[in-house]
């Protein structure tokens, strides 16, 4: 695995190198589009040049995207994360944040699953509604990667700003929770367990998963910026007690049945803002920051360019594209949904509603957590398995492509500059 791990690394940066020099696209959908069309050369290539299409298909397979995602970059990336958001301007979007991270997700979750469940129907395609709930949890957390730069540069308000950041950090732990729980009653569907037993059951693991993430990110998280702080001259062993924290850290909390995901932003906000606040070291300061945001910039790039060589994972069916289409229209009218009725429940002053919803429904990408998550779940039917992962990925590479492209002038459009 280290060694397909490597070569990936290398692709990572050698594409990198041509986006940067030529292509001049955002990196990570431009690494995500390259990613595509290398795959598409290598199927081509399957039948001239076996030994090379093989020697692919390993790497691929042994890096096992899902356990990648999950178990080792998920955790460092949501740190990196929220070591720059300021805890104080997430502070007053908080309501929209929860409302967005936990309502919006369940109202996402629902709809997509109902519609899509539909849809399938329609089309001919196999597929029961617990799975289509399942597609509909897996679908709902939303990536702000590609947008946050692009959003940055258009000089959006920084509560604009701060809702899609701030929702995009907690939604993947509390997507990954209900999908988690939606797992646990189609395993239960055919068991003598009465609805009772499995409310309870799903009770619990909201408990132990969320709220216990939450609190286990809040104790690791203060403990490592008091030992942090107790050695802030030394700005190499800062960093390093920073990288244990993401990876020690996500670790038990997986141990523990914690969410990970959660406890890692709680972590990295309380990090980021009170090692930065109370560090009179530049130094160690800009090393700190310096280090994560290069980690950061590096793990996404090698994330994309998986989500774009998975590509060959896909099994081609006319149906499966019909679906996969009529599932972009879904979750794109879910993702509007799921904003304007939590976002219809708060006070606004600026009176520009609509404008906010557009674009917060636009800017909602889906990206490799989905990914992960459909390559996560269990092979009961092949058919299913593979019906979902068609779909997932076709939903993510359309949001990544289209909606990260697009997004910079629909923020010139709703926000021109005076």
């Amino acid at each position: 695995m280290l060694q397909s791990f490597s070569i990936l690394l290398l692709i990572a940066a050698l594409f990198s190198y041509i986006n940067y020099r030529w292509i001049k696209l955002p990196n990570t959908i431009g690494l995500m589009l390259m990613g595509v069309a290398f795959s598409i050369l290598v199927v081509l290539s399957k039948n001239i040049l076996p030994d090379f299409y093989q020697f692919f298909c390993d790497i691929v397979t042994e890096v096992d995207f899902k356990t990648l995602l999950m178990d080792g970059m998920l955790s460092f990336m949501l740190f990196a994360g929220a070591i720059h958001v300021n805890i104080h301007a997430l502070a007053k979007e908080k309501w929209s944040v929860f409302l967005f991270a936990s309502l919006g997700v369940l109202i996402s979750t629902a709809v997509v699953g109902l519609l899509i469940y539909g849809a399938a129907m329609l089309v001919g395609v196999e597929l029961s509604l617990l799975y289509a709930l399942l597609f509909g949890a897996l679908i709902s957390p939303t990536d702000p990667i590609a947008v946050i730069a692009i959003l940055k540069k258009a000089g959006v308000s920084q509560s604009l700003e701060m809702k899609i950041e701030g929702e995009s950090l907690f939604n993947d732990g509390v997507g990954v929770v209900v999908f988690s729980g939606v797992l646990l009653v189609i395993g239960a569907e055919n068991s003598m367990g009465g609805e009772e037993s499995l409310f309870a059951e799903i009770g619990m693991l909201f408990l132990e998963e969320a709220v216990g993430g939450l609190l286990f990110g809040a104790l690791i998280g203060n403990i490592a910026y008091a030992l942090m702080k107790s050695v802030k001259e030394n700005a190499q062993l800062v960093v390093i007690l920073s990288l244990a924290t993401a990876m020690g850290g996500y670790a038990i909390a997986s141990m523990l049945h914690l969410s990970g995901p959660l406890a890692m932003v709680v972590a990295g906000l309380i990090i980021g803002n009170k090692f930065n606040i109370s560090s009179n070291k530049g130094e160690t300061r800009k090393t700190f920051n310096e280090v994560w945001e290069v980690l950061d910039e590096t793990l996404n790039g090698i994330l994309f360019l998986l989500i774009g060589l998975a590509a060959h994972l896909l099994d081609f069916n006319g149906k499966y594209l019909i679906l996969g289409l009529i599932a972009i229209i879904i979750v794109l009218f879910s993702r509007f949904v799921s904003v304007i009725i939590p976002f219809s429940l708060l006070k606004h002053k600026d009176g520009s509603t609509m404008k906010t919803v557009s674009l917060l429904s636009w800017g909602g990408l889906r990206g490799g957590i989905s990914l992960a998550l459909a390559l996560s779940i269990p092979v009961v039917d092949g058919e299913v398995n593979e019906v979902l992962l068609f779909i997932t990925y076709t939903v993510v590479l359309f949001s990544v492509v289209v909606q990260g492209l697009s997004i910079g002038q629909l923020v010139k459009k709703l926000y021109p500059k005076k």
